[in-house]
């Protein structure tokens, strides 16, 4: 958090930088003239101190400006976009000491180059302006670079859950259940709980859950409405994240289940937290790490067997997946993996890709804009698989799950894809697939025997059909007009190489 005393000192500081390389100064040259020592002189303009009244004149009356535009708040023109960057929410509300970066680091770095880093800012927000971007969206990412950093594994939120799981051992020993959540929410924190259908709350169209806070001293408890289509798994969620908000302590929050909108960045991290705990509380760490070892060790890809591994938890396909994920670096050694969840409408036949995270640094699927996902990875057929078996009334209700080895077009990259689909209540028409993707490197292939299954589908994938090469594809939605453009200009600039080579021998 950047206060706003540093930002004072940090824009005094740029103007008096500006002003000084305006008058072609050196900085112990404008200290000579000011009466000032250059170290003091070099904190000043770094944002690290501010002078007193008396020698703000003096430096304004060396620099033939007036005092008042020393000490005004404003910046020139080509200095406006740091401006808004200090005034805005951004700096305010993310909170950098996460990523290891200090706030007067951030000073000193504005300091040192600020024309520089205003044209950088200049270019950031013209490209999210272009793209539609909002500051929940800058919200969103940083919390995904978050996990990222962290390779989606924290352990104070992984030791409250081993603690409630310990107080409150469900009595299968397996996994806590919707009803007895619910109950710990009443009886425990006092909430009220109801069910609201569409139909008679329109305005809650699509929104699995909200709370309305209640009034404590007047005796009002807080009450969580829930939506009636919701399945038993996505309830006990609900129920999960609640108890997590209330356990922990975590504030601010939102109230609305599908957070569209967030004031802060402590809101949304407030909100994955309490999410983390609901995941860790109903897949419990230690039985899904001992279950993936066996699932792992097995010879031969079997979908059914991770199914009825999935469904010892009350957890949706969603939340097993999430928790996969939390394990797989710290207790299994795999750091190289992606987590996908694609919104299939099924009406339109449109595929959205709704989150993503990446704790590989290679190349695979991102979120893009006006282009067409690769249909052959199994997140997206699988979809395909589903909608059909829905069109023709031979769904059964369970989860379909799928796999398959993954190889980019053009390079080496290898990953083994294993997915799940099903509808997406209580949004009509919506299907999702969950998608958990592993780089195929040694690590790998010594945990899962059943890599080497040749029942495994193997798949030529990209990343979008404008940006494939590849012929005659049967799933190919768009021309790869990336891909020709990017081949024309290749082609230009050897011509242009070869005509040059030419030029010179003549």
């Amino acid at each position: 958090m950047i206060p706003a005393a540093d930002r004072v000192r940090l824009i005094f500081g740029l103007k008096l930088r500006q002003l000084r390389q305006e008058k072609g100064l050196q900085i112990n040259e404008l200290a000579d003239l000011a009466g000032f020592s250059p170290s003091y002189l070099n904190e000043i303009e770094k944002g690290k101190k501010y002078p007193k009244s008396e020698k703000i004149f003096a430096l304004a009356r060396v620099l033939g400006t007036h005092y008042d535009n020393l000490v005004s708040v404003s910046l020139d023109k080509h200095l406006e976009p740091i401006e808004e960057l200090l005034n805005s929410n951004i700096l305010g509300e993310l909170p950098l000491e996460m990523f290891g970066i200090e706030p007067a680091d951030l000073l000193r770095m504005l300091s040192e180059a600020p024309s520089k880093v205003s044209a950088f800012i200049s270019t950031i927000i013209e490209i999210s302006r272009n793209h539609g971007m909002n500051v929940e969206q800058f919200y969103f990412s940083a919390l995904r670079s978050f996990q990222e950093l962290h390779f989606n594994f924290f352990e104070e939120i992984e030791a409250e859950a081993n603690e409630f799981i310990k107080d409150h051992r469900p009595p299968d020993g397996v996994a806590f259940r919707e009803d007895w959540l619910r109950n710990h929410l009443e009886t425990e924190y006092g909430y009220r709980v109801e069910t609201f259908n569409e139909a008679g709350r329109p305005e809650l169209s699509g929104i699995r859950s909200v709370v309305l806070p209640g009034r404590a001293e007047s005796g009002i408890p807080d009450l969580l409405l829930i939506n009636e289509n919701l399945e038993p798994k996505q309830r006990a969620f609900t129920y999960g994240r609640e108890i997590g908000f209330c356990r922990m302590k975590l504030a601010p929050r939102p109230y609305v289940s599908s957070q569209r909108e967030a004031d802060s960045f402590d809101q949304v991290l407030n909100n994955f937290k309490a999410s983390y705990f609901a995941g860790a509380i109903l897949v419990p760490r230690e039985l899904l790490i001992s279950g993936l070892a066996v699932f792992f060790a097995k010879p031969v890809w079997s979908p059914a067997v991770l199914v009825e591994f999935m469904d010892t938890f009350e957890a949706t396909p969603e939340i097993f997946m999430q928790r996969i994920s939390n394990v797989m670096a710290r207790h299994f050694g795999i750091d190289q993996l992606f987590f996908l969840r694609f919104d299939h409408t099924t009406s339109s036949g449109s595929f959205k890709l709704a989150k993503e995270m990446h704790l590989a640094k290679l190349p695979f699927l991102h979120g893009t804009v006006n282009e067409h996902y690769c249909r052959r990875w199994a997140s997206l057929s699988v979809l395909e698989d589903l909608a059909l078996l829905q069109q023709e009334n031979r769904w059964d209700g369970e989860p379909l799950c799928q796999a398959q080895i993954a190889e980019y077009v053009d390079t080496a990259n290898q990953y083994l894809v294993i997915t799940l689909a099903k509808p997406s209540p209580p949004r009509k028409e919506y299907n999702s697939s969950i998608t958990l993707g592993f780089a195929i490197n040694d690590r790998l292939k010594n945990l899962v025997r059943f890599l080497n299954d040749p029942a495994l589908p193997h798949q030529q994938v990209n990343e979008t059909c404008e940006r494939c090469r590849l012929p005659d594809c049967a799933k190919r939605a768009r021309q790869p007009v990336l891909w020709e453009k990017q081949e024309r200009n290749k082609a230009l600039r050897e011509a242009v190489r070869l005509l040059s080579e030419t030029y010179l021998k003549a």
